[in-house]
């Protein structure tokens, strides 16, 4: 006995098929790339392309009223290299930015170790957290400089209830990397708090359960339980807080009436060298752009070592906790 078995649908060439089954396959072809399509089409449009265009200023004498000049090549990135001011702005920025990006991202896990308890009224702590992260910069940078005034701030008079001299805010480097990294510090811990608060959560609490039950204490569950399961959440906040204390620009802008860094420029950071560049006595935006590429030259390979000591520190743990 012979037996026919079914033609297979997707066998039937396309030609064959229907209209609406061709729309149909078309349809689940492309449909997925029309749904991530409006984030491509944003990206290249705010930011591939202006970081070419501004390559492209970076090599030309480009001037504010005059526009597109010669060609230069590399000359504005020589004349930048050569400048003092560039390399006490990377010294600030550095500086400001490990002040601020530490004690951050360890007040953030603290924070979100504590909202992550069966407290009372869970909500509104979680809301006040997240409140200064919605007070518009300005307004913080006002507050916080006159909080550090040099003599007349309410944190000199506190310190001076214990015998200690009043700090130049101002006019110290340290004291001011110091009093503009409590800023960033004051605005961003809420927001890491909540990201870092919402891996908490994730974790499974039979987990917890099990840690318990061997006998661990809440001490113990947290260092060895919650920390390593939340290594890719801190690793997503390590990058991002380096991606954004390298380009930190509202606080130090604001931390005096000037705005421009301090007299010595003991706090202007490289973004705001940039802005001087650009649009100070010299407005060249060719100097500028090669200002912008050379932070974001800066920004990427600090982005790379913090992803792979982060990936090396992440593995070594998971090695260690697999031996027995």
């Amino acid at each position: 006995m012979s037996t026919k078995t079914a033609p297979m649908v997707g066998a039937i060439p396309a030609k064959k098929l229907p209209l609406k089954a061709r729309l149909n396959r078309l349809d689940m072809k492309v449909s997925p790339y029309l749904f991530i399509s409006p984030f491509f089409i944003l990206f290249i449009v705010v930011g591939l392309f202006p970081l070419g265009y501004t390559a492209v200023v970076s090599l030309h004498d480009w001037g504010l009223i005059a526009g597109r000049g010669d060609f230069v090549g590399f000359q504005n990135f020589v004349d930048i290299l050569g400048q003092p001011r560039f390399y006490t702005a990377l010294r600030n920025t550095f500086s400001i930015f490990l002040l601020s990006s530490v004690p951050q991202i360890i007040a953030a896990i603290a924070i979100a170790a504590v909202l992550d308890q069966n407290i009372r009224a869970k909500t509104f702590w979680r809301m006040g957290v997240l409140l200064p992260y919605v007070v518009a910069p300005v307004a913080v940078s006002l507050i916080f400089s006159r909080l550090f005034a040099d003599q007349s701030g309410m944190i000199n008079e506190i310190l001076g209830n214990f015998g200690v001299e009043p700090i130049r805010w101002h006019a110290d480097v340290l004291a001011s990397h110091v009093a503009i990294a409590s800023m960033v510090n004051f605005r961003w811990t809420g927001y890491n708090t909540l990201i870092i608060l919402a891996a908490m959560q994730a974790i499974p609490r039979d987990v917890y359960e099990a840690a318990i039950i061997d006998g661990a204490s809440r001490l113990r569950t947290f260092f060895s339980v919650t920390i390593p399961m939340l290594r890719p959440t801190v690793i997503f906040v390590i990058i991002t807080s380096t991606i954004g204390g390298l380009q930190i620009f509202d606080e130090p802008r604001l931390f005096d009436q000037l705005g421009q860094g301090g007299e010595d420029r003991q706090w202007m950071t490289l973004t705001m060298f940039l802005y001087e560049v650009g649009w100070g006595p010299q407005k060249s935006f060719g100097r500028a752009s090669a200002v912008a590429w050379l932070l974001f030259l800066i920004i990427v390979v600090f982005g790379a070592i913090n992803f792979w000591l982060t990936q090396r520190i992440a593995d070594t743990g998971s090695k260690t906790g697999g031996k027995k």
